[in-house]
């Protein structure tokens, strides 16, 4: 079984299955802690009526250690297993799997608030919102997409299915601090054929004064007030053999050396 006191030991490992160092972990367990607790006090049962024996007694579940609920929280936040999948690795069973991640995941999000990291999702305050982390506005906007199941409808299959992926997906646009890597909005969700620039022409983002956005060509034309935005451009090809054996005839020629030509008189 996955278990943290193991996972701290390997940063590399804990890094990729659960998107936090094992120092970052450790702060944020306190105010999971805290949010957990208030949610569900000691003295009282999951259904929050009143204990008739004390707590902790009975058989021990997988997730007794609150850096447990945490571990497997972030686990599922980060992967995105199926829950089946989750089971094997915390052992125990899917329904289990799928009660405790409807019961974890709103303590993690109060958490999270509580740190001041979850990402703006009011387009309108972000402008507000971003200053505060005292940060220089230099941001990265793109277009994630996660995958999902096919939807029966033939209408909403039509609708979640990405061409650029070839899957079905759900499609949300996020923005980044460069420096930081900070993720500091998180669009709504849409369905995966949305493009990128209907997303944000959909959601009016403010953006902070003197903001330098880098984009990519899924934003071609969007182009915000009050900041200045960066796209990448494409270098021009070389081409194939043939073309470029023909532009050094062409170069011979006009030159009017014959070293290169590629016939004997």
């Amino acid at each position: 079984m996955l278990t943290y006191a193991k996972l701290k030991r390997n940063r590399r490992k804990c890094v990729a299955l659960t998107g936090l160092t094992p120092k970052e972990f450790s702060a944020l367990l306190p105010a999971f802690a805290r949010a957990y607790a208030e949610q569900y006090p000691a003295e009282k049962t999951r259904v929050g009526k009143p204990r008739q024996r004390q707590a902790g007694g009975g058989r021990k579940g997988v997730l007794q250690e609150v850096e447990q609920k945490l571990l497997f929280s972030l686990v599922h936040q980060k992967t995105y297993p199926l829950q089946t999948l989750l089971g094997e690795v915390f052992e125990f069973s899917q329904s289990r799997v799928n009660e405790w991640v409807h019961r974890l995941m709103p303590i993690l999000k109060v958490a999270l608030a509580e740190l001041g990291v979850l990402p703006e999702r009011d387009p309108e305050h972000f402008a507000q919102s971003e200053p505060q982390h005292g940060e220089c506005p230099e941001l990265i906007i793109d277009g994630t997409e996660r995958r999902r199941q096919r939807p029966k409808n033939p209408e909403k299959q039509a609708a979640a299915y990405s061409g650029k992926k070839k899957t079905h997906c759900d499609k949300n646009v996020v923005i980044v601090q460069a420096k930081s890597k900070r993720v500091g909005f998180l669009s709504q969700t849409y369905a995966g054929k949305t493009h990128d620039k209907k997303i944000v022409d959909t959601e009016p983002l403010v953006y902070p004064p003197g903001t330098t956005l880098s984009k990519d060509t899924g934003f071609q034309g969007y182009e915000p007030a009050g900041g200045q935005t960066r796209q990448p451009k494409k270098s021009p090809g070389r081409g194939n053999s043939r073309q470029v054996r023909s532009g050094r005839t062409a170069r011979s020629l006009a030159s009017g050396s014959e070293s290169n030509m590629p016939w004997r008189g």
